[in-house]
């Protein structure tokens, strides 16, 4: 669905040539969820805005839905534009427009007869759960329904790709959690290819089915979000999944912990189904040694569950290296915390 190919995107400033895109080579599949995370100037925003032709690329090519976007011009470029829809950070909205009238806002430009429109807005009002709410005007919105209006005018021509501008930053979470589940109904019910940009590792991990982590204008690391969370290689990656994976006090709990000299302790990750596993029954049956669970979190991906649990193990030095070898043979992963 979208393809693309040796992408730069080069800017001049004052300061001299900044390089926002560097050499990006993507592939996304039709009717995917795919998301792109990075810090504040890392080139995801540049990136997305290139799918849809706001920003031309310096050089590569951008192939959306078998068109070239980055070699077209003029009306074939506001055709091609048709089929790719943007819902922003800040909702966008037109604020002395009904809820009704921001839907149909694209219909009514594209020169949609009245009683069609009226027909689409409706059924775009249920898609989004905005039923009774038709009349209302943006100021008498809360940010959860303004962004199920923006989604619903992106839709209202039918496009085949969504992309989404960090979309749910300005939401609160139990708002974002809502926003993430309507996009993946979207996506289910409509087949439609949806990308999004985001710096929050729990956006992805929600609702995306692969990811890209963005790092100095480059993809850094690439693959489904389950192997990512799994097996994360470079830095930035490890320090998105511990956002999901690891609680805020945990770098706290485990300092304190370590500076006493007995024992080890470790941290275990589990995937899918070795989360439901009784392994610390198992060890404290099979092992002469004492387990302390520490701290604990399982996070669910679209693919399965991840879980990270530390633990400390105290006893013989033997002892604790049969156990983590142990845990090794059961097939989940294990690294001794040494250091914070």
């Amino acid at each position: 669905m979208i393809h693309l190919s040796g992408i730069r995107k080069l800017f001049k400033t004052k300061d001299g040539i900044v390089t926002a895109v560097d050499h990006v080579d993507l592939n996304i599949k039709n009717g995917e969820i795919f998301g792109i995370i990075g810090y504040s100037g890392a080139g995801k925003s540049t990136l997305i805005r290139m799918l849809n032709s706001l920003e031309r690329p310096t050089e590569g090519t951008v192939t959306v839905a078998g068109k070239e976007l980055s070699s077209l011009k003029g009306k074939p470029l506001r055709k091609a534009r048709q089929e790719i829809s943007m819902i922003f950070q800040h909702f966008n909205l037109l604020w002395s427009r009904t809820v009704r009238e921001n839907i149909g806002f694209p219909l009514e430009i594209a020169g949609i007869p009245k009683e069609e429109r009226k027909k689409r807005v409706d059924e775009l009002i249920k898609l989004v759960g905005l039923e009774g709410r038709g009349g209302s005007y943006p100021s008498q919105l809360s940010g959860g329904q303004k962004q199920r209006v923006g989604i619903a005018r992106a839709l209202a021509n039918n496009p085949k790709v969504l992309l989404c501008d960090e979309a749910t930053s300005a939401l609160d979470p139990k708002t974002t959690d809502s926003i993430l589940e309507l996009l993946v109904d979207i996506n289910q019910k409509l087949g439609l290819t949806i990308v999004l940009i985001t710096h929050e590792m729990h956006v992805i991990r929600k609702i995306c089915h692969r990811v890209a982590v963005m790092e100095a204008g480059k993809i850094v690391e690439m693959g489904p979000v389950l192997e990512v969370f799994r097996e994360p290689k470079a830095m930035m990656t490890k320090e998105f999944v511990k956002q999901v994976t690891e609680p805020e006090e945990t770098k706290e709990t485990i300092a304190h912990i370590i500076k006493v000299e007995t024992g080890k302790v470790v941290q275990l990750s589990f995937v899918g189904e070795e989360t439901e596993k009784p392994l610390i029954t198992k060890i404290i049956r099979n092992f002469n040694v004492d387990v302390n669970i520490l701290q604990g979190k399982i996070s669910q991906t679209r693919d399965g569950a991840y879980g990270t649990l530390f633990i400390r193990i105290d006893g013989d030095e033997s002892e604790i290296e049969k156990v983590i070898a142990f845990i090794r043979q059961e097939k989940v992963q294990v690294e001794v915390v040494d250091h914070v």
